[in-house]
């Protein structure tokens, strides 16, 4: 994969891309969680790069994007997806997100719908944050700052919100990727980052009312951060989506299970005609 780096609204922004070039049809761009960088979709890059041009983002103020001077609105990160396809020279994206980056493939498929193929949105909400969690993150972010950053204690609270009980027992790998990214979090960039995405969320659930893009909506059954009932609020608010819960993942789907996750969105994108180049 090459690295490349975008201008936007939001700071500098940090690419990895591979894959096969087709100007005509769409690339393939993937946003990540809160806490992680575009090395989220590994697994998902490999899989596809022999049809689409694949595009991994760090979003703002993570990996080796810029830092975040403040917090930001969902349609700024909407306008950081604009600058990429612009920068790239593609007509559309088809746009893979998880957790931020679900919500943000959701305002961006309702904001630009002449720039989208399809969207498929994993482990995301629609909905405000709840007290318990804005205060669960509060908590977690001002331990941080004490801290200088989520390391030793912290990197357990991080696990028990990213991951279920079936990656922390069978996927050691996943449990030391998760550790190795969340310790990795510039904190002074990463409070704006979650200041934005949880306590100031807004509710989008009439926006994505307005989404015409086919939609594939994906739960973890394990997921504590958004659990399925939450996720598929979401699923219900998009019209003609389609609601899929994998077993045995929690919040990192594509990280925990990319094999099921892979194979999810093959289908959703035979089913849409969308398969890549041939």
């Amino acid at each position: 994969m090459q690295d490349r780096y975008v201008e936007t609204v939001l700071g500098r922004i940090r690419l990895r891309v591979d894959g096969r070039v087709d100007r005509s049809g769409p690339a393939m761009l993937f946003w990540p969680s809160l806490l992680m960088d575009g090395t989220l979709w590994s697994a998902q890059a490999a899989h596809f790069a022999d049809r689409f041009q694949v595009v991994l983002v760090d979003p703002p103020g993570h990996g080796g994007s810029g830092p975040l001077a403040g917090p930001f609105t969902f349609e700024q990160c909407a306008e950081v997806i604009l600058a990429i396809i612009d920068d790239l020279q593609v007509e559309r994206v088809h746009l893979i997100g998880n957790s931020w980056g679900g919500m943000i493939g959701g305002t961006f498929a309702a904001l630009h719908p002449d720039r989208i193929g399809i969207a498929v949105l994993m482990n995301a909400t629609a909905s405000p944050a709840g007290r318990r969690q804005r205060f669960e993150y509060g908590v977690l972010l001002a331990a941080a700052q004490l801290l200088g950053g989520i390391r030793g204690p912290l990197t357990g609270p991080v696990r028990d919100a990213f991951l279920g009980p079936t990656a922390k027992r069978e996927k050691p790998e996943v449990v030391a990727t998760v550790n190795e990214l969340a310790r990795k979090v510039d904190i002074s960039s990463g409070r704006h980052a979650v200041a934005s995405v949880v306590p100031r969320r807004p509710d989008q659930r009439a926006l994505f009312g307005t989404i015409r893009t086919p939609v594939l909506v994906v739960a973890g059954a394990e997921d504590a951060t958004f659990p399925v009932a939450e996720t598929e609020e979401m699923a219900d608010s998009i019209p003609g989506a389609r609601f899929v819960v994998l077993e045995q993942s929690a919040h990192l789907a594509a990280l925990e299970s990319p094999k099921e996750v892979n194979a999810l969105i093959d289908d959703f994108l035979a089913d849409q005609g969308a398969w890549g180049l041939s």
